[in-house]
């Protein structure tokens, strides 16, 4: 893959429409099968223009009944989904305004929405990355080999194609991210080289920016993390006595910091009523500052897995699969990360390069250590969820292009004096198998057998069918729309198991919800247990992510033997409930 090769404009262009079509099969491929899980179910209810408030507490429904939100809502328009998020959600409303719209022409009205239709535009904005990942490889590195190596590492990327089979606003948040650090790139090298910054440039980096934070909040991070770099730029300017002459060249900066910090003091208000919310505590259920090994561990595999991922899913896998998966991931790291960082240094001696590559990696360290600082420092955990480290990827992604880049076009200067030595060829045949290894990861995030899933009610839901000769009442407590999300999960694996699965089986379901002012479960649990006494025997009972304490006893709900078990990430106990003397 020379630079001869590249400058043929037809075979380039056949190559990225090659990684083009591998990347839009990998991510639209069986977009329905799964459920929706708990964030996905706050994306379609919300963008749909309706409410969790509508879904009752404290009582017995039907899945019916829980599953009201997530049917298209004719009379519902964007005031609609600006009015729920803002009193219900956490998020800013850009991706709902958009996926409004395209549940718009997608869901059939007064039907339950399509989760394919849902998903797709997630999808779609993870396809765009793939030509914007190409485009801000080859106009900074000015090289169609780093170019076409960053679209084909994006288009089977485990962790670009996990976050876009969802329908959540990673992908849009990850492309502006893209975006955003081409400009920041650009800027440092105009600077570098003394050359007046383009205006439109400008006001682009500003809007850019602000539409990130539109969409989400922790865009933020990209900023921090361009900003700190920026400051290293400056320190190390200043050290060498260059900053002064550089100085008439760093206003445009300062003025694109200005117009971004007004575009995110826009958001000032929404954030100050989400610190500290219920639906965002859960960041705090670590305890970073003693288990101090957690964090990075997780960060490590996150980050890891835009290349790598192999069959590793603990909650449906064998142990067995999960720790030869581990080993052959450990051993090609051990074998893979020599040749990438040798590439990653030959590629840096190209002096167009350099810069680049300098910044780059100072933006990954950077992002990596302001993750783990909040963590550690604010007892945030940013590691416990895949998806928060979005803004890294398309970085590392490129890192890996020049990477492969280096290995492949300079294998001489890599390999020749150990060439005798190496059990494998040339530099093609090492980016080979790096690349064999990155799309096996694609076909495992596809499979939804990688580390990466979340809840996954299709794993508990046919076990309370399989074991449910009875009518079924699944009971959780209730905090806030994420449990109500979970539930939401369940009852649409129900609804749609087929009628021979589930002949005339009866789903109901009980959020049991906290009192806000005491923080107790007290009156629900005495709800709870009127209305269990009025039901009809018998029925079978499975309390699910139960999180208070309740005496089944007089009920003459008798615990099964297996105890408390997980499915999915959800923790469950059957009660088999008799008739009452």
């Amino acid at each position: 893959m020379s630079h001869r090769v590249f400058r043929k404009t037809p075979l380039h262009v056949l190559l990225l429409l090659v990684w083009l079509a591998i990347g839009t099969m990998m991510r639209f491929s069986n977009l329905a099968s799964l459920p929706p899980w708990t964030d996905e179910c706050a994306t379609i209810a919300f963008s749909l223009g309706n409410s969790f408030l509508t879904v009752p507490l404290n009582e017995i429904v039907s899945a019916n009944v829980i599953l009201q939100p997530l049917q298209s809502n004719t009379g519902a328009g964007i005031g609609s989904v600006a009015e729920h998020l803002s009193n219900e959600s956490t998020h800013p409303p850009l991706y709902f305004f958009l996926t409004h719209l395209w549940m718009k022409v997608f869901s059939p009205p007064q039907e339950l929405a399509s989760i394919s239709a849902a998903r797709s535009l997630s999808a779609l904005f993870g396809v765009f990355s793939i030509p914007a990942l190409f485009s801000c490889g080859y106009f900074v590195f000015r090289s169609l080999a780093i170019a076409q190596m960053a679209a084909a590492m994006m288009a089977v990327s485990p962790y670009a194609i996990f976050l876009a089979r969802q329908a959540r606003h990673y992908t849009l948040a990850s492309l502006l991210a893209i975006a955003s650090l081409y400009c920041f790139l650009k800027a440092i090298e105009i600077i570098q080289n003394r050359r007046a910054f383009p205006i439109w440039m400008m006001s682009a980096w500003i809007v850019i920016n602000c539409l990130g934070i539109a969409t989400h909040y922790f865009f933020v991070l990209t900023l921090c993390t361009q900003a700190l770099v920026l400051l290293l730029h400056i320190l190390r300017q200043i050290q060498k006595g260059k900053f002064v002459e550089l100085q008439p060249y760093w206003w445009p900066i300062g003025l694109v910091a200005v117009g971004t910090l007004i575009g995110c003091l826009v958001w000032l208000p929404a954030l100050y009523g989400i610190y500290g919310s219920e639906p965002t505590n859960w960041v705090a259920d670590g305890n970073p500052r003693t288990d101090w090994f957690g964090p990075v561990g997780r960060l490590l595999i996150w980050l890891v897995s835009v290349f790598l991922l192999l069959p590793s899913a603990f909650t449906h896998l064998s142990l067995t699969i999960v720790i030869v998966s581990g080993a052959v991931s450990l051993l090609f790291l051990m074998w893979s990360l020599p040749h990438l960082l040798s590439g990653l240094k030959t590629q840096q001696q190209n002096p167009n390069d350099r810069l680049a590559i300098q910044i780059l990696v100072e933006y990954v360290v950077v992002a990596i250590a302001l993750i783990l600082g909040i963590t550690y420092g604010l007892g945030m955990d940013l590691t416990l969820a895949a998806r928060f480290q979005f803004f890294i990827a398309p970085a590392i992604v490129l890192l890996l292009a020049a990477a492969l880049a280096g290995i492949w076009q300079y294998p001489e200067k890599l390999y020749s004096a150990k060439k005798q030595l190496s059990p494998i060829g040339n530099g093609a045949v090492r980016v080979a198998i790096i690349y064999f290894m990155a799309t096996l990861g694609s076909f495992t995030a596809v499979d939804n057998l990688g580390y990466l899933q979340n809840h996954r009610p299709d794993l508990l839901a046919p076990i309370i069918q399989a074991n449910s000769q009875d009518p079924a009442l699944i009971a959780t407590t209730h905090k806030h729309h994420g449990q109500t999300g979970r539930m939401m999960g369940l009852a649409w694996e129900f609804k749609h198991f087929s009628d021979s699965q589930a002949p005339g089986k009866d789903w109901t379901f009980f959020l049991a919800h906290r009192d806000p002012e005491t923080k107790t479960y007290t009156s629900a649990i005495q709800a709870f247990q009127q209305q269990l006494a009025q039901l009809p025997r018998p029925f079978d009972l499975w309390l699910v992510d139960f999180r208070a304490g309740i005496d089944l006893q007089p009920q003459q709900c008798l615990p099964d033997d297996r105890g408390r078990q997980s499915a999915g990430e959800y923790r469950y106990q059957q009660y088999r409930c008799q008739t009452t003397n």
